[in-house]
């Protein structure tokens, strides 16, 4: 609780910026709640009764500094990055099995800022014998990224982050034509605006997320009722989740779900999922689409890796197994750049 970890560092990042700051004030489905109830119920719906999600994705990243780009009276840092993206399929019984794993290392140089390395030596780096999945990559990262992100550490990090995303994209479009048509995939993490917003029938499911918006809700004509993050999950209860709210002018319905009982954690935000969904066309979702999927991740809450993750408590455990195979394919890559002739100018 000192500081924030990187997937709620990563929800404040690429939040609704503006509705953060001056609260959430709209009501993301339909029917429009009531404001008196914030909570609904939604008990657990096992897979037996109803298969509702079939694929489970998740990136991962690792970044290393590796040294110091010296160039006439500039300098730059060097870094390198892994980032991996794994789908896990879900059969029929409940067994689960790899879908597919992707991988990239990226080596990333600042270029194109105008405050970076000349074309020349990133000609002279992207020339360099490498494999197929390792890349040479420019830190200028896409708006509105760009303007959020100056240092070029920071930048570097925003960039690779973004491509991991992409990646993790580009697993879900490869598999969504296999589910069934009330079948669905989860995110592990938000819907990044943008990345996500058009992907059918998928939900970003965050384990850890902004711990400081707050929520206005308009009481009829008699003011507004406003709660911080704290408050509103302190009255949330097991396998239910508070009305959804809109962001991202809309395109985003998102609510949390409470999927552990409080006595079994030690503070109210332990054991909550922040559950996002892309609407493309700014409708509010419908409440019984949001009821549905939340009483399915309920039911996901019952195998956990106790003891092996600190956020136990809201693991979607296909998502945890994700996570792992990430992990284990991830390598050093000590070999390789030691067998790299970097260009002179370079320092590593």
């Amino acid at each position: 609780m000192a500081r924030p970890d990187i997937e709620e560092a990563d929800d404040r990042f690429f939040g609704d910026k503006q509705d953060a700051e001056n609260g959430f004030d709209t009501f993301g489905e339909a029917p429009t709640p009531d404001w008196r109830d914030l909570y609904r119920p939604t008990p657990p719906v096992y897979r037996e009764q109803e298969h509702v999600f079939r694929y489970f994705c998740d990136g991962s990243i690792k970044t290393y500094f590796l040294g110091t780009i010296i160039e006439n009276d500039h300098s730059y840092p060097l870094e390198l990055t892994q980032i991996g993206s794994a789908v896990i399929h879900r059969n029929d019984d409940g067994s689960l099995k790899v879908a597919k794993f992707e991988r990239q290392i990226l080596l990333l140089v600042p270029h194109r800022s105008g405050r970076g390395i000349s074309d020349a030596l990133f000609e002279q780096l992207d020339a360099l014998p490498k494999p197929s999945h390792f890349k040479i990559v420019d830190v200028d990262v896409p708006d509105p990224l760009a303007d959020r992100r100056q240092d070029p550490r920071d930048k570097s990090g925003a960039k690779a982050r973004f491509m991991m995303h992409q990646l993790e994209k580009d697993l879900i479009v490869q598999f969504a034509p296999k589910r069934g048509a009330d079948e669905w995939t989860i995110l592990d993490g938000g819907i990044r605006k943008g990345s996500f917003i058009e992907l059918p029938r998928t939900i970003g499911v965050a384990k850890s997320f902004d711990r400081m918006p707050e929520f206005h809700v308009r009481k009829g004509n008699k003011g507004m009722l406003k709660k911080d993050i704290s408050s509103l999950l302190s009255g949330l209860k097991f396998a239910h989740r508070t009305v959804a709210f809109s962001a991202h002018g809309g395109q985003v319905a998102f609510w949390y779900l409470r999927i552990r009982d409080q006595g079994e954690v030690d503070y109210p935000l332990m054991g909550v999922v922040k559950v996002e969904m892309p609407m493309p066309n700014k409708e509010p979702i419908a409440a019984d689409l949001a009821d549905k999927i939340s009483s399915a991740l309920v039911a996901e809450r019952n195998v956990t890796p106790h003891g092996l993750d600190k956020r136990w408590h809201c693991h979607i455990y296909p998502v945890f197994c994700a996570e792992r195979v990430i992990k284990s394919n991830f390598f050093s890559e000590t070999v390789l750049l030691a067998s790299i002739r970097w260009p002179r100018n370079i320092t590593v």
